[in-house]
């Protein structure tokens, strides 16, 4: 179920990614914070599965509760609960298939069923290939270990429906054009990205011009007017027909009169580019960054087939197509119909494509639908009559606490979550190892069938993670105030 999160200055969240929820309550308590920061850790490791991982966090606290007051002591707990965790990954990583990223199929599938639990599930069709395809345009499959997802960036604009989301092969600039009768659409553009001014210089520290006559004043527009337009020249001259202007915090980046002088010599002039952007518009285009206008050479210019300025609902972006020396970067113009859904479908396609980075990451899938937590259950409970002693509870009580997965499953598909949970049980006793909650049809079946996967390092980082911060709230016997 989803989560209508109101901040104190009311703006409204609707969502039901844990790792969203969490960041935005204000909890207090010590402990509190630690689930807030296992549920951060699982986001960076995995991407997926936040929620996931404090619900069975706190299950296994849960349990560690009742083996307590049973007299066993925590350090005990603690030790037991890392060999389960150790046992855990072993029998994942033993049910897992293989996966080849050449399997679009695959792929594709892993990105559906991490879109299905979201607000925008009933586009998953449309933003499932989209994840898939920028993931793969910015990664050698045959190579990579790792997706750097800040060479996938997304940009949100109101206006539309989210089946209006489009992959673009180039780039896209969230900022108009500025005006001052420039061109709006440039073919072969040679595009330069400039982080020094076009305006008149400051002196660096305050200071007063006191002006006795009109020949003064007009002496200084001249000059202002002469140092503007030398700047205009020099960026004409090295062939430019696209500008792309840093923002600036001293000074204006551009000023009117220098905007007048670029229209004039059919400049397309995009302000305001933020520092952050720089590194991502280099590598996308092919271009160097230029601080000052002595290096305002050809070579230090990007290059591309179309340059212009379109119209996306009530407002417009730019978009840049063509690029000769593309890097490996993709940008996703992201819609919908008003902030609330154009937030959720940000996150949701974020969360979806930390699912293809696990899948590059770890290629090994594996069955959804609380398959795999009933299945560990199972398991760790049979391997628990080969141990002795204080450890053999724990490790009950470790495989009892994975249950709650399959349990919350069925509560929130509106099943009855004990007769379903018993009967997925036997299911796997008999040898069903697939075998998961169907939500959308209401049983038990073969969850292969059904195409939901997950990427073993979601169900693997999670049983680690949500151990590891078990063990530490164990290990604490006191609270001490300090001031």
């Amino acid at each position: 179920m989803d989560k209508m999160i109101q901040s104190p200055r009311g703006d409204v969240t609707i969502t039901n990614d844990g790792a969203t929820i969490l960041k935005q309550m204000q909890v207090l308590h010590p402990a509190a914070k630690m689930l807030v920061e296992l549920s951060k850790a699982q986001d960076v490791e995995a991407g997926d599965g936040t929620t996931s991982v404090v619900v069975i966090a706190g299950s296994l606290l849960d349990a560690t509760a009742k083996l307590l007051v049973k007299g066993i002591h925590p350090s005990m707990i603690a030790d037991a609960f890392q060999h389960a965790a150790e046992k855990s990954i072993e029998i994942l990583e033993g049910m897992s298939s293989p996966l080849h990223l050449s399997d679009r199929e695959s792929l594709l599938h892993s990105a559906s069923t991490a879109l299905n639990s979201k607000v925008v599930s009933q586009y998953s069709g449309i933003l499932s290939p989209i994840a898939v395809d920028a993931v793969m345009r910015v990664i050698d499959p045959t190579s990579a270990t790792n997706v750097d997802l800040n060479d996938i960036k997304i940009i949100k604009k109101i206006g539309g429906t989210v089946e209006d989301t489009e992959l673009i092969e180039g780039m896209v600039f969230n900022q108009k054009t500025t005006g001052a009768g420039g061109p709006n659409k440039v073919e072969k553009a040679k595009i330069g990205l400039v982080q020094f001014c076009l305006s008149p210089p400051k002196t660096d520290m305050e200071n007063q011009v006191v002006i006795s006559d009109y020949a003064q004043m007009d002496r200084i527009m001249k000059e202002e007017r002469q140092y503007i337009l030398n700047i205009v020249k020099q960026i004409k001259k090295a062939g430019c027909n696209v500008l792309l202007i840093q923002k600036s915090i001293l000074r204006d980046a551009v000023n009117d009169l220098a905007l007048h002088f670029l229209a004039k010599m059919k400049i397309m002039v995009v302000k305001d580019i933020e520092r952050e952007d720089i590194e991502f518009i280099c590598k996308g285009l092919g271009c160097k960054p230029i601080a000052s206008l002595d290096h305002f050479l050809p070579e230090n210019l990007g290059h591309a087939n179309l340059v212009e300025e379109v119209q996306t609902g009530s407002s417009k972006v730019v978009k840049i197509t063509g690029v000769a020396y593309q890097g490996r970067t993709v940008s996703i113009l992201v819609r919908g119909s008003n902030k609330l859904v154009l937030e959720e479908a940000d996150r949701s396609i974020h969360d979806a494509l930390c699912v293809i980075r696990c899948l590059v990451k770890k290629r090994a899938l594996i069955a959804g639908g609380g398959a795999p937590e009933i299945e560990l259950s199972l398991r760790l409970r049979e391997f628990s009559h080969s141990l002795t002693g204080m450890e053999q509870y724990c490790f009950r009580a470790f495989a009892d606490a994975l249950e709650v997965i399959p349990f919350t499953l069925a509560e929130n598909a509106g099943l009855n979550a004990i007769s379903t949970v018993t009967e997925l049980r036997n299911r796997h006793a008999q040898g069903e190892k697939t075998a998961g909650i169907n939500v959308r049809k209401g049983c038990i079946t073969n969850i292969l069938e059904e195409n939901v996967v997950q990427p073993l390092l979601v169900s693997t980082s999670a049983v680690v993670l949500a151990a590891e911060t078990v063990r530490s709230i164990m290990k604490i016997d006191d609270i001490v105030n300090t001031r």
